[in-house]
């Protein structure tokens, strides 16, 4: 990288008209009385860059920086004072927002409390139930995807119906022998993504997971699935509160936020006239 901009590296001497002498410039290219300088293109190529994607990127960036500056100098050239004026303020307006919102960010960040606890979750869900309609079938359900012939099949399938406290922890001591599974079958899961998941689930079968404490059994080439359906909730049915809590929670630090925003403007701005750092003239 050094290499190559010591080669486009200018000293251009220009004459000023507000100097009564020359005065040299260190820099990589000009368009009118715009510069580019060395320091615009540092880290512009990534490590390990050979010395002729070097040179095409810089050229490709003098390139478009050029091309930038002659189209600005154009439109100062031909756009008439009263909309320059009016670029200049939204220019200016858009700087103070960045200012500002990155300032109240971290204001903000420092002094909210993220934590949402569960009755404060429960009476927003409560009084706003009827947003909270699902478009999508929820299923509560488990599954393992095992070889029909491993040792010990039937034991397996038993425990997997059965699935009590012992049951339970003899297939998570096995469930290395499994090809896939998941035994987590007291959190709501869309229906579409089981569908994703498990090849063997098509548009004929996905229905029976659409089934109430049902029990399912499907065989592919590599082996069978056992299934078993705990609860449902169908589309238009009203989305469970553990299901939602994630969006709940954001609505409602979102909310803390705008009200924390709020007391912010106000403190600074009582603070600004106590200090005498803002005053209004009559």
């Amino acid at each position: 990288m050094h290499k190559f901009i010591s080669i486009v590296f200018l000293s251009v001497v220009v004459s000023c008209d507000y100097f009564n002498n020359s005065e040299e410039i260190d820099a990589v290219a000009r368009v009118n009385s715009s510069y580019l300088y060395h320091e615009d293109i540092e880290g512009l190529v990534p490590a390990g860059a050979t010395e002729a994607d070097s040179t095409l990127m810089v050229h490709n960036f003098i390139n478009r920086w050029a091309t930038q500056q002659l189209l600005v100098d154009g439109a100062k050239l031909n756009l008439n004072q009263e909309k320059q004026e009016a670029f200049n303020k939204l220019v200016a307006q858009y700087k103070n927002d960045l200012y500002i919102k990155a300032y109240v960010e971290a204001l903000v960040k420092r002094s909210i409390d993220t934590l949402v606890s569960y009755d404060e979750a429960n009476t927003y869900y409560t009084a706003n139930k009827e947003v909270f309609n699902l478009n999508e079938e929820l299923i509560k359900f488990r599954y393992v995807h095992v070889d029909e012939n491993i040792l010990d099949y039937e034991n397996i399938k038993l425990c997997f119906e059965r699935y009590e406290k012992e049951d339970k922890r003899v297939l998570d001591s096995i469930a290395i022998q499994f090809k896939s599974y998941s035994l987590n079958d007291s959190i709501w899961i869309k229906l579409s993504q089981v569908v994703n998941k498990i090849p063997v689930v098509n548009s004929e079968n996905k229905n029976e997971l659409l089934k109430k404490s049902n029990f399912i059994q499907l065989k592919d080439s590599l082996g069978v699935y056992l299934m078993q359906i705990n609860d449902v909730l169908l589309r238009n049915n009203t989305a469970p509160l553990e299901y939602v809590k994630p969006t709940i929670d954001q609505i409602v630090i979102n909310k803390r936020k705008l009200e924390l925003i709020k007391e912010l403007e106000k403190d600074i701005t009582k603070d600004a006239i106590k200090n005498k750092q803002f005053e209004i003239y009559k």
